[in-house]
């Protein structure tokens, strides 16, 4: 009943802050709850956000957030500089779950379900309506579960979009689905970049070598320890198995064969069965120590179909001239088992670098953006 009246007191009076309500979690909690190297700390950086999914960084500076529960992309500003949002900005509103977010020559792109919007102006009070651009119209719907959309721009000036399947394992008859799909800015030019990918929700550019990395989700139903999720280097052209194959070119039990699978590309680094990688971010700061530039972090949403519960956790890839190595836990908390049962206070869901080098990660559970920041060995 306080969320349905939260909600109505933010849609009678907009521009009431986002955070006017505080979840229960504390800081004191994070500090007690979440297990980090040493010398890295974590803080609520902001509450009460309904949700909050992908992020990106602006020209300004600022963090963009993404809100598909309720149709906003959101900026949040730390105008004092002490490690909070002081102040929560509705910049676009009345969308259609929205999701991934990014910027290319100083607009602002935002991916829904079944359209690619240009923000051509933010909103600016009460009353006034931000201005979009619908720049890709009618892409596939949100078919069962694989709503999101998440979107990038490369250096080639590209628009690329990651698509999930419409199942848990099919064959596609639109082969914009389980893809990577790359368009002109303006929405032209379509056409398939990657293929085989059920679901990579997270998709970044490697800051050295400008190739494209991706999470993906592997299918469900095939017991606890099967098929592993992967992190992939997605290359123009090459097809990453599903649903033929998954892991290291193993033939799915419904849709495979070797022969398929010996032209597919096999994953670049694993993680157990269900744990729902989601966002990754390659770390590009300064303010964490120097063995950690270049590595990339996942956020790994965790598991629904699962006898036991994994994931929940952010996990840290080391990259050894270029080759990634595999995961190792970074922050684990999330998941705590409390008189003989599991208890989930919150699921990871994306990553951003920070310009102060610190690391952003929105928790779509508990409603919270976090702040990790490394402040020396004790």
């Amino acid at each position: 009943m306080r969320f349905v009246l939260l909600i109505a007191f933010l849609l009678l009076f907009p521009s009431a802050a986002l955070t006017a309500e505080a979840p229960l979690v504390t800081d004191a909690q994070v500090a007690d709850w979440i297990r980090l190297p040493a010398g890295f700390e974590m803080r609520i950086f902001a509450r009460g956000l309904f949700g909050p999914r992908f992020m990106t960084i602006g020209p300004d500076r600022e963090l963009y957030v993404s809100i598909p529960r309720v149709g906003w992309v959101v900026r949040l500003s730390d105008n004092d500089g002490d490690g909070k949002a002081d102040r929560v900005s509705r910049v676009v509103e009345g969308l259609d779950r929205p999701h991934g977010l990014a910027f290319f020559q100083g607009k602002l792109y935002v991916a829904g379900t079944e359209k690619i919007w240009r923000v051509d102006s933010f909103r600016g009070g009460r009353d006034e309506a931000a201005k979009t651009t619908t720049i890709v119209d009618k892409l596939p719907n949100g078919g069962r579960g694989h709503w999101t959309r998440t979107i990038l721009f490369g250096s080639d000036g590209k628009l690329y979009v990651s698509i999930g399947s419409s199942c848990n394992v099919c064959q596609e008859k639109d082969p914009r689905r389980a893809a990577i799909v790359r368009y002109n800015p303006d929405g032209s030019g379509e056409e398939i970049f990657a293929a085989g990918l059920r679901n990579s929700v997270g998709i970044a550019w490697h800051p050295a070598t400008r190739e494209l990395w991706g999470t993906d989700n592997g299918r469900d139903w095939l017991g606890d320890d099967h098929p592993p999720e992967e992190a992939n280097v997605i290359r123009q052209g090459k097809n990453y198995g599903w649903p033929h194959c998954f892991g290291n070119r193993i033939p799915d039990p419904d849709f495979g064969a070797q022969a398929r699978c010996e032209k597919t590309e096999p994953p670049v680094v694993t993680f157990p069965a269900h744990s729902a990688p989601l966002g990754l971010a390659f770390y590009t700061g300064k303010q964490f120590p120097p063995e950690y530039q270049g590595d990339f972090f996942v956020a790994l949403h965790g598991s629904w179909n699962r006898s036991t519960k994994i994931g929940y956790k952010v996990v840290r890839v080391r990259l050894d001239r270029g080759e990634p190595k595999q995961a190792e836990d970074f922050a684990t908390g999330w998941l705590r088992h409390e008189k003989d049962r599991d208890v989930v206070w919150g699921r990871p869901v994306d990553l951003a670098v920070a310009p102060d080098g610190s690391l952003f990660l929105s928790d779509d559970h508990a409603g919270l953006i976090y702040r990790v920041s490394y402040k020396g060995k004790p």
